[in-house]
């Protein structure tokens, strides 16, 4: 993704050279990521100076307002508790798995807040925190990790995707809406999210392809958190970076630090923006990492050394943002009570509602397979109804 400042109106034309002549650039120069990912903020928590962020022409992106960072921020906290709460839970027996972001929160947070109110987004199985950040109630994004049935939540009511496991599917299903939302007039943007190794996929490229060639609002958002569980980057992909894969397809591509909260909401700002204004899609690629294991079923120390996880410590999104606000004088005793309040209140609600049995009926299995039943079914319905009541009338 590509943009100098200013955006094109809405009622200019939707095609790529409109787009380039707006900015007053190549349209080569508005595909290639830029030379460095950009960094706005750096891992100490200081303003880098402009010619130091990884920007050149076509690659600008001003500040957020403060109102926005500290929204953001308060997410971010909220996000860190969360994830910790979590993975709690699992070792208490009350979710079945969890596959922590802790170390990611930036990214989700960012993905979730970029969005407007009829914009949609498409989460991965990891991306717990970015559900929450968009407004799905806690306990409701978790249950599907306790093994419930069903995702836990309306996607129709957040305009957020389930979560599920299967790899690359949900940026299919973005597409999707994207495309069926321009059929209808509809100002929708999509952002659809997926890691490193969801980009080895055949998944991938139908999504890019098909989002490319009836140019859609579509943002595809790589976490790059340098391991699809066990396999590094290294050995998925040989291109310069995972960005220059949209050039391939005809859209614009941009490498940002996935630690770098400031950046990644004026990356993935400008980039619903553009997007919403007939850009067509845009890839936008994240440098972050996984700081705990895959799930908590996986040993990340098989294959990653110490050394590695000890550096990227030091690059924790939420210290980042902490420094950085407090030095602008945001972030005062009362303000970091108050977040630190609200993060505890999420993690009660996660404890107090993962903590009770749910009340299973087996005769959901048969509810929601077809929309009309059919005779099968209501046969096999009527035999596993009539062995529950004997069963029970044995107890």
């Amino acid at each position: 993704m590509s943009a100098v400042p200013g955006e094109p109106q809405a009622t200019e034309a939707a095609d790529l050279d409109s787009v380039c002549r707006h900015f007053g650039i190549s349209v080569e120069d508005y595909l290639l990521p830029s030379r460095g990912q950009i960094q706005i903020v750096d891992e100490g928590g200081s303003l880098r100076p402009v010619e130091d962020q990884g920007t050149e022409p076509g690659h600008e992106y001003p500040l957020p307002d403060d109102e926005t960072l500290l929204k953001a921020y308060e997410q971010l906290v909220i996000g860190r508790r969360a994830n910790d709460q979590n993975s709690a839970l699992v070792r208490q027996g009350r979710m079945a798995v969890y596959p922590s972001s802790h170390g990611q929160e930036a990214c989700q947070v960012a993905a979730a807040l970029c969005l407007g109110e009829n914009d949609w987004m498409f989460p991965t199985y990891r991306d717990s925190v970015a559900v929450m950040a968009k407004g799905v109630d806690p306990v409701e994004t978790m249950v599907l990790f306790r093994g419930d049935w069903h995702g836990g939540y309306d996607p129709r009511q957040y305009k957020v995707g389930i979560q599920s496991t299967p790899l690359t599917t949900q940026l299919l299903h973005g597409v999707g809406v994207a495309h069926a939302a321009k059929l209808r007039g509809e100002d929708t943007v999509v952002l659809a999210m997926c890691g490193d190794g969801a980009t080895s996929e055949g998944d991938f490229h139908e999504a890019l392809n098909f989002a490319a060639v009836f140019n859609l609002p579509v943002i595809f958002f790589v976490q790059n958190n340098q391991y699809a569980i066990s396999v590094p980057l290294s050995q998925q992909s040989v291109a310069p970076s995972l960005a220059h894969k949209a050039v391939g397809y005809g859209m614009a591509g941009e490498r940002v630090d996935g630690n770098d909260l400031v950046a990644l909401m004026a990356v993935l700002g400008r980039a619903v923006e553009l997007a919403r204004t007939g850009s067509g899609p845009l890839l936008v690629e994240a440098h972050t990492y996984r700081m705990q294991a895959h799930t908590n079923a996986d040993d990340a120390t098989r294959y990653r050394e110490d050394e590695e996880v000890t550096a990227w410590r030091g690059k924790d999104p939420l210290n980042r943002m902490t420094t950085y606000l407090q030095n602008k004088g945001l972030l005062d005793d009362a303000v970091t009570e108050r977040i630190a309040a609200q993060a505890e209140h999420t993690a009660q609600a996660l404890r107090d509602g993962l903590n009770q049995d749910p009340e299973i009926d087996p005769l959901e299995l048969f509810d929601h397979v077809y929309a009309t039943q059919t005779p099968q079914l209501a046969e096999q319905r009527a035999l596993l109804a009539d062995e529950l009541s004997r069963e029970g009338d044995a107890k």
